[in-house]
């Protein structure tokens, strides 16, 4: 039998494992940081003197930079080496969260918090691409090892309020990124201990200026509308100006893509059927995601009377069906491939959402449990396996832009579940009680709609062929 169905099924190796940890120490400090400022923006502020829209720009200008230069980074890791962009990341992460603890006004604090976006940005997609080619071409690896990547993001996520609580406690808030910094150096030490530099396969391939530059431009006015538009309302010159901006230079992008002779984003790309349905499954499993957890938490502060302290508490199983489902699916997707853990993942989160449209003002908390169970089982279940077939069926030069293209359209779209479900939950907090309810079964409702549609979008998936996988080759290689 093939050496490579004997470690599919013995798991990952001492050093494919000791890979994988390396390059989860990116994921886990890039989404560490997307909860952990959150606790200390009223300690921020007082220190600073920064209004609220410097508190709120120091949340959103990591996030827009993350968003926007994903893209651009996955494309350069496959024109220089996936590790360089990785370590490179690591390290502007380390001295843009130096400066973020030495910041002495609002605007320093922003202007650090997107050169940590800008890190984050580099190290993500090409983290992906560093699991991938430790694993070769073996779907159960590759499974099992995006299923402990996945699970790694969502401990750090949920430990973000708490470990900054108790930082912010011992040593101010600037502790919480100074801790970054020794993460993020033995982060690169390990990253040249483990992980060898491989060559580039396409050496020949231009940078495309002309289509990063349009690209960089589009996601910034898009997901920048975005988190304008709860706040300004959809009417507001900026809110208008910035989508009329995103639609300008993606139109000029479309245009550059066709007539450079090496495009950043192939054209081909999209011509494949799994990689289209593994991007519209993550858009739609995002966008339900971010915006109903917004919804929620307005719910259960102000319908159910709940302290931040307390609502936080009853997110906490949110948090741990993550890392149960994240961790299970990766001998899940072993075994039955990607569709069925897609379509079931989807159906399970799907049914925790319709559980919320039941909901109403004297709902008891612990009702809330088998939704709040389901929903990260679904979405644990589901996202590994995603990702699995959206790298199983690239070429190994293209996997960062690949990665990197799913990771910006989850990105965006969780911007857009926050603003446009942020919207209908606004609007309901001006009115009474039972609007409020109203607006998070509405959101509710709307999710199990995406999320059905999104289970159609994964029987489109093609699993890899077992012949292929053999032979070290993806199902279907994408190139230009």
């Amino acid at each position: 039998m093939n050496s490579n169905l004997h470690a599919s099924r013995a798991g990952l190796s001492t050093r494919q494992a000791l890979i994988v940890t390396t390059a989860s120490m990116g994921f886990v400090v890039s989404q560490l940081d997307v909860t952990i400022v959150n606790v200390a923006l009223a300690s921020m502020g007082r220190d600073l003197h920064a209004s609220v829209a410097n508190l709120q720009w120091t949340v959103d200008a990591y996030a827009l930079a993350f968003a926007a230069l994903m893209l651009s980074a996955g494309v350069l890791g496959d024109r220089f080496g996936a590790r360089r962009l990785f370590v490179a990341g690591l390290a502007l992460f380390a001295l843009a969260s130096a400066a973020c603890g030495f910041a002495v006004d609002a605007s320093q604090l922003i202007a650090a918090r997107a050169s940590q976006g800008i890190g984050a940005a580099a190290m993500l997609p090409n983290s992906l691409v560093l699991l991938n080619q430790s694993c070769g071409h073996d779907d159960g690896l590759r499974a099992r090892a995006v299923s402990l990547w996945t699970a790694a993001g969502a401990v750090s996520i949920a430990a973000g309020p708490v470990a900054g609580g108790a930082l912010i406690a011992a040593f101010g808030w600037r502790s919480i990124f100074w801790v970054n910094v020794p993460l993020c150096v033995a982060g690169i030490a390990a990253t040249y201990a483990w992980i060898a530099d491989k060559k580039p396969a396409q050496n020949a391939l231009g940078i495309d200026l002309g289509g990063q530059l349009l690209a960089v431009v589009a996601l910034t006015s898009f997901v920048g509308a975005m988190i304008e538009l709860r706040p300004l309302g959809v009417a507001h010159p900026v809110v208008i100006g910035a989508m009329v901006l995103a639609l300008l230079s993606a139109a000029g992008f479309v245009a550059v893509e066709r007539r450079t002779p090496a495009p950043m984003l192939p054209p081909a790309l999209f011509r494949n059927r799994t990689f289209n349905s593994a991007i519209a499954f993550g858009i739609c499993v995002n966008l339900t995601y971010y915006g109903m957890v917004f919804v929620l938490s307005l719910y259960l502060q102000r319908v159910l009377g709940l302290s931040p302290l307390h609502a936080g508490f009853a997110f906490l199983p949110l948090t741990g069906g993550f890392l149960l489902s994240n961790l299970a699916a990766g001998p899940v997707v072993a075994r039955f491939g990607s569709r069925r853990p897609m379509i079931a993942g989807a159906l399970i989160d799907a049914i925790g959402f319709a559980a919320l449209c039941f909901v109403d003002a004297g709902t008891p908390v612990a009702l809330l449990l088998l939704p709040f169970l389901l929903i990260p089982t679904g979405m644990g279940l589901a996202v590994p396996a995603m990702t699995t077939a959206m790298l199983g069926t690239v070429e190994p030069a293209r996997a960062g832009t690949a990665s990197a293209v799913l990771n910006t359209a989850r990105q965006a779209a969780g911007a857009i579940g926050v603003a446009v479900f942020g919207a209908l939950a606004s609007h309901a907090a001006a009115a009474e009680t039972a609007q409020i309810v109203m607006g998070v079964e509405l959101s509710a409702a709307i999710s199990v709609a995406l999320l059905l549609l999104a289970a159609v979008m994964a029987h489109r998936v093609k699993e890899n062929n077992r012949k292929d996988a053999r032979e070290g080759k993806p199902a279907q290689n994408i190139s230009r």
